[in-house]
């Protein structure tokens, strides 16, 4: 298989640009990204709409990747509970050599063909859930036996991948392929295929949990109030639609626990 993320770059001699020219075309390599998730974006609504209908029957979201791939879907995933107010077994990232790969390279953890179905057991997984595997190359092993072990037993799947005609597109019921071309620096993935997996990782989350009903407006209304200026989010949403006194407005967010659970309360005491 020819692979696009494999590619030599478009430019030569890098080592002899001067700052700014690196960093000019590093910008016109990455405005090429946002172009191919935009492409893409009948593949995601496909994925999404699918998570809707399992989320209502109590399924999950999981996230498998390795390297790069693997801490995007675990960032994502970790967002979501403070940013929606979800438990944090609604979405979760599994990364190949667990999480002390994270912050340093496993060796050969990506190359476990059986590993990937035995961490999400450790979940109880099943045919309520999705699994999305994430990987530039759409070669990796961890991910692509994953997901090929997802489908046998029933589990739906879906796949981030850069590259045309790669294995992992073949396991996945709802591929999603951006591509973004050679990278910069001749395979690395961390930058170009990086930047489109986070923005594709963004708008399938985001838009899950408003469908959900997760967002009101468009306001985190379910919030964790984890820090002073996610109270004073919070506060002055309030103060902007119920125009109240803005520590009246604090002390009932803190009393509630919610920006939701303080707009109910208000708007139960109006009637």
């Amino acid at each position: 298989m020819k692979k696009i993320t494999e590619q030599p770059s478009l430019y030569r001699d890098l080592e002899k640009m001067p700052t700014r020219t690196i960093l000019e075309s590093m910008n016109q390599e990455d405005q090429k990204v946002p172009l191919a998730v935009k492409d893409a974006i009948p593949q995601i609504e496909k994925l999404v709409d699918h998570l809707v209908d399992k989320f209502a029957e109590g399924g999950r979201l999981f996230y498998i990747g390795a390297g790069t791939s693997g801490r995007l879907g675990v960032l994502d995933a970790s967002e979501c509970p403070p940013t929606y107010g979800v438990p944090p077994g609604w979405v979760i990232g599994l990364i190949a050599g667990g999480d002390s790969a994270l912050r340093n390279s496993v060796e050969h953890a990506e190359d476990d063909i059986n590993q990937a179905y035995k961490d999400l057991e450790e979940y109880q997984i099943n045919d309520h859930d999705v699994v999305v595997g994430i990987a530039s190359s759409g070669t990796t092993p961890y991910v692509v036996n994953g997901l090929r072990d997802c489908q046998q037993r029933g589990i739906a799947t879906g796949c981030v991948t850069c590259n045309p005609g790669a294995p992992i597109l073949e396991y996945a019921d709802f591929p999603i392929l951006a591509v973004v071309g050679p990278e910069f620096v001749t395979g690395s993935t961390r930058m170009k295929s990086g930047t489109a997996q986070k923005l594709i990782l963004n708008m399938i989350t985001t838009s899950l949990m408003i469908r959900l009903g997760r967002v009101e407006d468009n306001r985190m209304v379910d919030m964790a109030l984890s820090n002073d200026k996610l109270k004073d989010r919070g506060t002055k949403m309030l103060v902007s639609q119920f125009g109240i006194d803005y520590e009246e407005a604090r002390t009932l967010l803190l009393e509630t626990g919610s920006v939701r659970a303080a707009k109910q309360k208000l708007l139960d005491t109006n009637r």
